[in-house]
């Protein structure tokens, strides 16, 4: 637990005061992390996330400003980055937002403005939309730059793209750039294809499978090492690691890191449901349980239907008023899904069922951007089993996870 005492000592470095008033400690204590061993015996340990261990990175913003990119997972407790770091005297010219935005209320896609925080008044850009990557007038008058933003795991998931554009801009213009590293609920496995260069997008920047089993911190000095930054450019960077944190642990979000993820079974669900997103098939965006189901107007009937609605975190989502067949996963157990890893039959058995199977992809190759290969769409119209799909990733995985184990921060998994 951060002590009272080592807060107010922070205020007083920054402020150079000698009788500091007194402090809430809300939002500045351990976060207790309800955990699943591998054995599948729950118990409680603490967690300490990169942001919560202020002593190690507070030196380093003394006399500094400081550019944040977060969303509404980068807390301490209860409370937001911004708000503590405020408190704590340090200079925050900027905020950087993801897709989703600076409070996490945006649809997938949507175009995000620029705008100030209301609580604090400090300037919002976006970094979503026309504009993935901070410029150089945007960071002219910044010295660090600090990302803490909860990932779940998974290629196609955008935070890492924008992490690589942050590692861009800050190789580009000599600043210094501290992750505050969180764990990865879907960090204990790695599956899935691994992209090709030629499917390169925002939805898939890099060689990695959907799964890739690493952190934001790791995952940053992949980018780095391998130089995946373009002219060989290397980003200055330094990591606040978590503390009691392995990769076997099944780490609960607390936060939805997006609208659509609301709860532990959808961001275990995502990496095998997300390919819906390039098909004719809804995953249940427009009800309260999107990535617990999956379903189209364009199937064979079954005894499980849904119809999306516009709402928050969804505005327009596919098939909106429509009523749309499927199946219902929310109520499978935990750990069942979490033993299935990726899981393609969800994937073929929509295909079979669809109707007319020459309109079940999208005709925009979103498709293959998401699985990063335009071999597994040819599997799957092949009528390959899902047995046989898995293995064909096999060779490319084990090289990856070789490479993966350069830049691990964690005790693995395996």
């Amino acid at each position: 637990m951060i002590q009272l005492i080592s807060i107010l000592s922070w205020i007083c470095f920054f402020t150079g005061c000698k009788n500091p008033a007194p402090s809430s400690e809300e939002g500045l204590t351990k976060n207790k992390i309800h955990l699943i061993a591998q054995n599948n015996i729950p118990y409680d340990i603490t967690i300490i996330t990169g942001a919560e261990q202020t002593e190690k990175y507070l030196p380093l913003l003394k006399d500094k400003y400081v550019a944040l990119v977060v969303n509404q997972t980068s807390v301490i407790g209860t409370k937001h980055l911004v708000d503590t770091l405020s408190q704590l005297g340090v200079n925050i010219p900027l905020i950087f937002a993801p897709e989703h935005g600076f409070r996490g209320t945006e649809d997938a896609g949507a175009t995000i403005n620029n705008s100030k925080d209301i609580a604090t008044g400090i300037s919002i850009i976006s970094l979503y939309g026309n504009k993935k990557k901070p410029s150089k007038e945007d960071l002219q008058d910044v010295d660090v730059v600090i990302f803490d933003i909860q990932d779940v795991g998974a290629r196609f998931y955008t935070y890492i793209s924008t992490l690589h554009y942050i590692m861009e801009a800050c190789a580009e213009n000599k600043k210094q750039l501290i992750i505050l590293d969180r764990p990865n609920p879907n960090g204990f496995y790695v599956d899935g294809p691994v992209l090709k260069k030629e499917f390169s997008s925002f939805v898939g920047m890099h060689p990695v499978p959907v799964v890739h089993g690493m952190t934001i911190g790791e995952y940053a000095q992949m980018i780095n090492t391998e130089h995946w930054l373009p002219n060989n450019l290397q980003c200055e960077l330094q990591i606040i690691p978590c503390e009691n944190y392995e990769h076997k642990d099944y780490y609960e979000v607390k936060i939805p890191p997006s609208p659509n993820l609301k709860s532990m079974q959808a961001i275990y669900l995502y990496p095998s449901l997300c390919f819906f997103e390039g098909t004719n098939v809804s995953v249940g965006s427009g009800t309260d349980k999107p990535f617990e189901m999956f379903g189209s107007p364009f199937t064979e009937k079954t005894d499980f239907f849904f119809t999306p609605k516009s709402m928050a975190g969804s505005k327009t989502p596919p098939f909106m008023n429509q009523l749309c067949y499927g199946y219902d996963l929310s109520k499978m157990e935990i750990e069942k899904i979490k033993e299935q890893k990726i899981n393609i039959s969800y994937f073929i058995d929509a295909y079979n069922r669809f109707s007319d199977k020459n309109n079940f992809f999208l005709s925009n190759n979103f498709f293959n951007k998401l699985a990063g290969t335009d071999v597994l769409m040819q599997q799957i119209k092949a009528g390959l089993s899902e047995a046989e799909i898995k293995l064909s990733w096999q060779d490319d995985l084990q090289v990856f996870k070789e490479k993966r184990k350069k830049y691990l921060l964690y005790k693995d998994f395996e």
